[in-house]
């Protein structure tokens, strides 16, 4: 079976969470197979090898769960995007615009050091917002968000066309 395949075999759909009508893609069961976690990461790793990034920025939370792992894997730095006011030194804030209102993320301004080729990771892609947001930041550090990678993509959201229209190429492992 294809990597594809097993992680949509393992990817709990819970409908009508959290809204009526919303088929949530519930990514926690993916971690209940550790085999299937390896395939995950070293697929990761060799895409995004062929970028040559030099760190990887997670979006909190769930873009740690497989960010920290992979940059270890490829020996670069990993950094974390944290959502406002939980980083303890000098940040950099986006705000950016939810369905039903705004939200802000924060990533550390040493973190990330001028002319840096930055991978980006998160767990699913759907409008594409907050990985916009994210881009914003690494863009403000100086170093250019070439990638961002993601386990799942709902293709109906169309937030691939936000990220690579912004000059951020887009892999995503599984697509809906």
């Amino acid at each position: 079976m294809i990597l594809s395949e097993k992680i949509q075999g393992a990817i709990r759909t819970i409908p009508d969470f959290p809204e009526v009508g919303i088929q949530y893609k519930d990514i926690s069961t993916l971690f209940l197979k550790p085999e299937l976690i390896n395939e995950i990461i070293e697929e990761s790793v060799a895409l995004l090898q062929q970028y040559n990034v030099q760190v990887l920025a997670g979006i909190e939370s769930r873009g740690f769960l497989l960010g920290a792992a992979i940059a270890a894997k490829m020996q670069i730095p990993f950094v974390m995007i944290r959502k406002a006011g939980k980083l303890p030194a000098k940040t950099y804030r986006e705000t950016y615009n939810l369905e039903y209102g705004t939200a802000s993320i924060e990533m550390h301004c040493d973190a990330i050091q001028s002319g840096r080729r930055v991978a980006v990771i998160d767990d699913v892609l759907a409008t594409g917002g907050t990985l916009s947001a994210a881009s914003n930041l690494i863009k403000r550090a100086g170093s250019d968000p070439v990638v961002a990678c993601f386990i799942a993509e709902l293709e109906f959201l169309n937030g691939r066309q936000k990220l690579e229209s912004a000059g951020t190429e887009v892999i995503s492992l599984v697509k809906y």
